[in-house]
């Protein structure tokens, strides 16, 4: 016993020692450093927490679209990460973010590909000890394939695989990053003080104008419109809906809370406060808007108006009150259930309700910001109108061009059957089948 108590008192010593001279050794780390890494570490929390907004996009269309075309609606939302991330590093980071503007404060681009910058420039003194280069680069792509992600679900059930892969990809690569320039990149509109905290405008309208384009030149689903009358065509899981509207509200307090671009405590926490509250605002403005017209509640309007509040705050949760918050979120919600409602009548039609969540609140979030009175309505409303302006010809244009060389469109008997089998030759729920010996 007295041994094993010397070896254990030569043991504590011998490690004292060791931590004294470890401490005299290393150099001193500065309030600097702990900083840097502090924010650094959230911001790639942030970026993990978007990455699992893709899940929930993927949940949400799978669940509001028939079994028959579950394979087909993963396969794009597991393609469109990997596109949105690939383009992003070979032109759209340098695009959206170049260091001098070729045309002043319109176009400006740095090359292909993304390369960090040396030593401390690309760490502790790149956007000042905030995070790193490669931090950054990786949350903006993330950003980057989100916007592609809400076209996959308005074009849902009939549009030819091939055609929406390079559709995103022209889009993601060159319009998505083009017009962030504006803002984000420190261009024209940045410099009239126009703001878009987290992306109602510059994430979701963009994503949502390309959604409307693709969808005016696809034209209905087959049975959606019949003899002057809408027919509902109900997705198979409404489980998978629920569960992929939560992991987006999860998401969100990465894309709005990341958004923040430090770790500052004061600054975050407030907006995650007005991003959720503006998500339970939206809630209970979709229930209270369908329950009154349509006289019962529609749980897929309700989750689409949690969506839609989290849409309307992004663009203002940083400058606006807590009880300002509340408000767009209700309001926004309220308006989804009209906005739905207003599309079938148009004969638009939209599986997932994407043009109204992220268009539609995407702009009435941004003209929100006017309510803050360091913005004004009439910046707001410049912002809204160029980036319409210009993204829906855009996508008009790369999709029309499709239609009239590949084709958009899937065959009528392919889509009466399925996308699973028509484009990739399997079922989600093959397990269901019924085997015979013959």
């Amino acid at each position: 016993m007295r041994r094993w108590k010397k070896a254990l008192i030569v043991m504590v010593v011998l490690a004292l020692g060791a931590g004294v001279y470890a401490d005299e050794a290393a150099p001193a780390i500065t309030a600097a450093d702990a900083m840097f890494t502090a924010n650094n570490i959230w911001m790639m929390v942030s970026i993990f927490l978007v990455f699992t907004m893709h899940l929930g996009f993927a949940t949400v269309e799978t669940g509001l679209t028939r079994a028959k075309n579950t394979v087909n609606i993963l396969f794009k939302n597991t393609a469109i990460v990997a596109i949105g991330l690939l383009t992003y590093a070979l032109v759209g980071f340098n695009l959206m973010y170049p260091d001098t503007f070729i045309i002043s404060g319109i176009f400006g681009f740095d090359g292909f590909g993304v390369v960090a910058p040396e030593g401390a420039a690309g760490l502790i003194d790149y956007a000042g000890g905030a995070y790193s280069y490669w931090t950054d680069f990786l949350f903006q792509g993330m950003f980057a394939a989100t916007a592609a992600t809400i076209v996959s679900g308005a074009v849902a059930e009939r549009i030819k695989l091939p055609s929406f892969l390079i559709f995103s990809a022209i889009y993601v690569a060159v319009v998505y990053p083009f017009v962030g320039s504006w803002v984000w990149g420190g261009g024209w509109l940045a410099e009239m003080n126009f703001h878009d905290f987290a992306g109602s405008t510059l994430v979701h309208s963009v994503g949502g104008w390309g959604a409307l384009a693709s969808i005016i030149l696809l034209g209905p689903r087959l049975g959606k419109y019949v003899n002057g009358k809408t027919r509902a065509i109900m997705g198979h899981n409404m489980p998978l809906v629920a569960i992929g509207v939560f992991l987006l509200w999860l998401g969100w307090f990465g894309f709005n809370g990341g958004s923040v671009l430090s770790g500052d405590p004061g600054a975050v926490s407030y907006v995650l406060v007005t991003t959720s509250m503006a998500a339970a605002a939206g809630i209970i403005g979709s229930m209270i808007a369908t329950w009154s017209i349509q006289k019962k509640p529609d749980l897929t309007m309700v989750l689409n108006g949690c969506l839609a509040g989290l849409v309307g705050i992004t663009a203002g949760a940083d400058a606006l009150t807590v009880m300002q918050a509340i408000w767009v979120g209700f309001f926004c919600g309220s308006i989804a259930v009209v906005s739905v409602l207003m599309f079938d009548k148009l004969k638009i039609d939209d599986p997932v309700g994407a043009t109204t969540v992220h268009l539609v609140c995407g702009i009435l979030g941004t003209l929100f910001v006017a309510l803050s009175p360091d913005y004004t309505l009439g910046v707001q409303a410049l912002g809204v109108l160029v980036y319409g302006a210009f993204c829906f010809p855009a996508a008009f244009i790369i999709m029309f061009v499709l239609k009239k060389t590949i084709g958009i469109r899937v065959s009528e008997e392919e889509e009466l059957k399925g996308l699973d089998i028509g484009e990739h030759g399997m079922e989600a729920y093959s397990g269901f089948q019924f085997f015979t010996n013959s």
